[in-house]
């Protein structure tokens, strides 16, 4: 039985995207609680590039989202 690459299927794309976006946006909101714990500098830092990360994240999910949504929309008409 020939096994080929799957065939490509975009149709739940924007509902992904957007879930990974619910999740980062509530791990962004949990590590700010964490900041208000006493830890040390160093830790606070890391966190605080993580962070930086994760809304950079955040803004490429979005825009995958914009492209994808235009994507759908050529293919339904």
């Amino acid at each position: 039985m020939p096994r080929g690459p799957k065939p490509d299927d975009r149709r739940d794309n924007v509902d992904k995207l957007r879930e990974q976006v619910v999740n980062t946006i509530e791990n962004l909101e949990a590590s700010h609680d964490t900041l208000r714990m006493d830890l040390p500098e160093e830790q606070k830092e890391v966190i605080r590039a993580k962070n930086r990360r994760r809304k950079q994240s955040i803004a490429g999910k979005r825009e995958e989202i914009r492209d994808e949504y235009a994507f759908q929309q050529k293919q339904d008409e």
